[in-house]
């Protein structure tokens, strides 16, 4: 993957300012003498309470594969108010501590977050709450992930590339269980994966050609368009979110559909290109409740939960017809241009856009009074419509430039104001086959958004407010055709209230660094996540925990790496291991070099290591007698800085 520089200050919910500011926390003494239990600290007038829960059975202790509730509370201790509007910082990994003196926790707490704030590869936490990753569907059978947050000799790092049976058409996320959907219509199924991991999970049948998805309000069922040749075969299919299996399918008529929901997800709206029609389903039953002529070919719908009415544009009559979603009625028509593309709600429901490819602009529906009250003006055949809070960024055929209009001047008797900048050299009608998903996304802080351009292979970051992209990268061998965003960041979800979910990736005793720049604070959090009975495994015959102090280096200084093996079995030490041997090396995979290991006591063991140059390094720890060779055991990364930078963190015995 060839990529152009990006900035390392992307965050979710604070961008620059985040890491500036937690930079700065990061200098300030970690807190430990005000720490009254493991869930809450009291410190500079602030208490903060932590906890975490399992999602789903509150009861209960958490376990492994739990989704967990993530919270900090925040509150003045003079007063008790909450604390709102901060933004806090937070990181969770595994407990690693090998020696057990007064603060030694809190300093390697302090140690972890200052490589965190790095963002080198490789220097990451189990389990980020501040971070959010870009996602792009190739035009090939793959999905290629993207950390904006970590870099590799200065540019943006590679997390994943998931690879699908076929290539997809269309996603949707479902944020409660942190999975990402995929139609592929080639496959007749949906691939469902894990955006813990990036791994695809299962795949789903879903019908023939399937390919719009959308995800009900309240997140039960999943709807796939089938855009299928036979009558009896077109239509939706439905499958129930929590067991991942086909909940039925409902014929609804022929050619390609469109998908809404009313708020209450009482019902599903369908749209049936060929036929003239949206079809009206009871959510609950899974059945149609009646057919609504709207016109030739419905191209588009969408939903406004202002109005609580069903908006559907009309391609080929150039009509929007407005339902009423109580009564399942048309409630009036209104009458544009020919040549109507994706109509889109605003996000407060006020205005409904629609794109006009042949007449290049943009109509502007108010929702409250069912009129046109704008046109505006969009060169090149606009054909996509996105949101961010402020802008909707409308996309053209036949131009690299991506048209802003900004929401705030949308109105009757009101100018729109529309700025423009340009993503890449060449419009994305020059790359052939394009996908109904979107292809450009919001990124999780406000005013940031990255733009794929199917035509030169390249996504783009842009600033609201900048004059071009400030960056973009591109990945060799294939070409996103869309993007979205999948965001990993604390939402202040009630007053003073900051929340997240992960999901346990594995049972043990977890750090939870906390991060806070007004007051400055770091603390880090215990937490315990058991073991699940439910999940099957094999326990390896070994496990490893590294002394995280070992953390830095001198470049070109003696460091004696130290380290546990461990009974998987039993947690406990395992020690009279003679074979244990390291293999290290410089990232991405330079320098490799091998160390003998000795036992040091207690099933403490040490490798003398020599980190020639600066840079990151990746450390595997292999035992022949247990057939665990390199790459078996999780790796350890280091970091080497000029010798007079740093010290050893662990100095060598002579």
């Amino acid at each position: 993957m060839k990529l152009q520089r990006l900035p390392r200050a992307l965050s979710a919910g604070a961008c620059v300012a985040l890491f500036v500011r937690l930079a700065a926390a990061a200098d300030a003494p970690a807190a430990t003498a005000d720490a009254d239990s493991d869930r809450r600290l009291v410190r500079n007038g602030v208490v903060v309470q932590f906890s975490a829960r399992p999602v789903e059975k509150q009861a209960r202790e958490l376990m492994e594969g739990d989704i967990a509730d993530v919270r900090f509370r925040i509150s003045d201790e003079a007063s008790g108010q909450p604390v709102r509007g901060v933004v806090p910082g937070a990181w969770m990994d595994m407990a690693h501590v090998m020696e057990n003196r007064a603060g030694s926790d809190q300093k390697s707490c302090k140690d972890k977050v200052s490589l965190y704030l790095k963002g080198v590869v490789g220097m990451r936490p189990m389990l980020d709450l501040n971070s959010y990753f870009v996602v792009l569907m190739n035009n090939d059978a793959s999905i290629s992930v993207v950390d904006p947050l970590v870099t590799m000799g200065g540019v943006t790092s590679t997390f994943a590339t998931t690879l699908l049976k076929r290539p997809g058409a269309d996603w949707a996320r479902h944020d409660n269980t942190r999975q990402l959907f995929v139609t592929m219509p080639k496959a007749g199924e949906v691939a469902v994966i894990e955006t813990d991991n990036f791994k695809v999970t299962g795949n789903v049948a879903a019908g023939k050609d399937p390919v719009r998805i959308a995800l009900q309000p309240d997140q039960r069922y999943l709807w796939i368009g089938n855009n299928a040749a036979e009558a009896k075969d077109s239509g939706v299919t439905v499958i129930d979110t929590a067991s991942l299996k086909p909940a039925g399918f409902i014929a609804t008529g022929a050619g390609h559909h469109e998908i809404a929901f009313t708020a209450d997800s009482r019902h599903a709206f369908v749209s049936n290109r060929q036929d003239g029609t949206v079809s009206v389903i009871d959510v609950a039953r899974r059945s149609k409740l009646k057919d609504i002529r709207t016109g030739t070919m419905p191209l588009s719908l969408d939903y406004s939960t202002l109005s609580r009415r069903l908006y559907v544009a009309d391609g080929k009559d150039g009509v929007v017809t407005v339902i009423d979603t109580e009564k399942l009625a048309v409630a009036a028509r209104v009458t544009a241009k020919p040549g109507l593309g994706p109509l889109k709600v605003t996000p407060d429901g006020r205005f409904a856009l629609v794109v006009n490819t042949a007449e290049n602009r943009v109509h502007v529906l108010d929702t409250a009074s069912n009129a046109l009250v704008q046109e505006v003006p969009i060169p090149a055949q606009p054909y996509q419509i996105t949101y961010s809070k402020t802008f909707a960024f409308v996309r053209a055929l036949g131009s690299e430039r991506v048209s802003m209009i900004n929401l705030s001047s949308l109105g009757k008797g009101k100018t729109a104001t529309v700025q423009s900048f340009a993503a890449g050299a060449t419009p994305p009608s020059m790359a052939g086959n394009l996908v109904i998903a979107d292809s450009v996304a919001a990124a999780a802080n406000e005013g940031t958004v990255f733009v794929v351009n199917p035509a030169d292979g390249s996504t783009y970051y842009y600033m609201e407010g900048m004059n071009a992209p400030s960056s973009n990268y591109r990945v060799h061998g294939s070409s996103p055709r869309a993007v979205t965003v999948v965001d990993r960041s604390l939402k202040e979800v009630e007053p003073g209230v900051y929340a997240g979910r992960v999901r346990m990736p594995v049972p043990g005793k977890y750090d939870v660094a906390f991060m806070l720049n007004g007051p400055k604070l770091l603390h880090c959090f215990s937490m315990e996540a058991k073991a699940n009975p439910l999940v099957a495994r094999t326990l390896e015959p070994l496990a490893v925990e590294f002394d995280q102090r070992s953390r830095k280096a001198a470049a070109g200084a003696p460091l004696a790496l130290r380290f546990k093996l461990i009974d998987p079995a039993t947690r406990l030490a395992k020690a009279g291991i003679k074979d244990a041997r390291v293999l290290y090396y410089l990232a991405p995979g330079r320098g490799r070099s091998e160390a003998p290991v000795k036992e040091i006591g207690d099933g403490v063991y040490e490798a003398r290591v020599q980190l020639a140059q600066p840079g990151a390094y990746y450390v595997h720890v292999g035992v022949p007698s247990l057939d665990m060779g390199y790459g078996k055991l999780p790796y350890f990364t280091l970091m080497a800085t000029p010798a007079a930078a740093t010290r050893s963190a662990v100095p060598g015995k002579g």
